[in-house]
């Protein structure tokens, strides 16, 4: 189980990185496969870099190597969530077996005088991680590398409620005119969407289960909200930070996005819910070292020095910090995967229904976000953002 103090540390970040970069473009990102990474340098970090590193992490330094396996191996142990950690050293890189005994069990393998070989071997556990849908790891091998640290995250979650797929198209917005694959389904599950007050304005919530303890939650703001925005305050609503009227407490006329409340003619007077969203496939390749400061990389980097003395000797400093990331919703589940890599260097007509019913209509037919969220813990293994199907 994932303790409740990581999944915010987490999902803090998530929110943070969201706000900081997500612009008007497709984005996918996880910050469950950064954070811990970042977990195992702090732990043996000193000085400046042992501090920021903390600070990003919102934990201490002393149990952040703990924490970050502990996370990691609560990943691995989720129905749906396939979670590695990969690492790769030179030979001539004596590394403190305390450090090496405290990571999780990992691919230790070996950085030789080929590099050609190394980028494949690399690629190949990039791939066998990731069930194919990353191809290749977010780095390229050059001879001054020492070491390489790497996690690689597979999420796939199977609808409890499958969508029908058709062809169609949105009327109004960025979208319209644009041939579009729209997912539909409906049920009387109204308690899976809501409406949450935010300082950006309303946001409009719906959860989509999946059958292994996985959801996936679509967010929809104002037609003005960037989605950065839209995706740092679906992550606060997910931890109940807003007042939020959700289900059969919506009333007719209710003010959400994409959101149309009415009573309707009913034979059973049983609440309908109507969900239409876009099927999407977004992928993304992140630089962290852009946004030092936010993953607290920045004096890390500095390679005229050393800063992980708890790893080796010899000094060492990160030389860089990317993500490729992939994300697919479709009428029957979502997958997404992730991999991230630090590497270090020196430095009819009837009759007449007796009943009204309420009737909720939801719809993503412009650009939205999406959180995959680990139900039981409130952890989130994934946010993207769709600028187009």
């Amino acid at each position: 189980m994932v303790a409740a103090a990581t999944a915010r540390a987490v999902n803090d970040m998530t929110a943070r990185w969201a706000r900081e970069t997500v612009g008007e473009r497709n984005s996918v990102l996880t910050a469950a496969g950064v954070w811990p990474l970042l977990a195992l340098l702090a732990g043996p970090a000193a000085g400046p870099a042992r501090q920021e590193l903390a600070e990003a992490l919102g934990t201490d330094a002393r149990h952040a190597v703990r924490e970050g396996r502990e996370l990691l191996a609560a990943l691995a142990a989720a129905d749906g969530v396939d979670a590695a950690v990969g690492l790769w050293a030179r030979r001539t890189l004596t590394l403190h077996p305390e450090w090496l005994g405290s990571l999780p069990p990992a691919a230790h393998g070996e950085l030789t005088a080929d590099p050609a070989a190394d980028q494949e071997a690399m690629d190949s556990w990039a791939r066998r991680h990731t069930d194919g849908l990353i191809e290749q790891m977010p780095v390229q091998v050059t001879p001054d590398l020492l070491l390489v640290l790497a996690s690689a995250l597979l999420v796939r979650t199977t609808w409890v409620e499958p969508f029908q797929a058709f062809p169609g198209g949105a009327f109004e917005g960025p979208w319209a005119g644009r041939e579009l694959m729209a997912l539909s389904r409906s049920g009387p599950d109204v308690d899976g969407v809501a409406v949450h007050g935010t300082p950006a304005g309303p946001l409009t919530a719906v959860r989509v289960e999946g059958d292994n303890g996985l959801d996936v939650h679509l967010l929809l703001g104002g037609p003005e909200v960037p989605g950065g925005e839209v995706l740092r305050h679906g992550v606060a609503a997910l931890d109940g930070a807003y007042r939020a009227v959700s289900g059969a407490a919506l009333s007719e006329g209710a003010d959400g996005p994409g959101l149309t409340v009415t009573t309707v003619p009913s034979y059973d007077g049983v609440p309908c819910f109507n969900l239409t969203a876009t099927q999407f496939t977004v992928d993304a390749d992140h630089d962290l070292l852009k946004h030092a400061a936010l993953f607290g990389l920045a004096t890390a980097t500095d390679t005229s020095r050393g800063h992980f003395p708890g790893i080796s000797d010899q000094p060492l400093a990160v030389s860089a910090a990317r993500q490729t990331a992939t994300a697919t919703f479709g009428p029957l589940g979502f997958r997404a995967a992730a991999v991230t890599v630090m590497p270090v260097a020196a430095g009819s007509v009837p009759p007449p229904p007796p009943y009204r019913a309420q009737q909720i209509s939801a719809r993503f037919d412009r650009p939205f976000g999406f959180l995959a969220v680990h139900r039981a813990s409130g952890l989130v293994l994934v946010a993207g953002w769709v600028a187009t199907p």
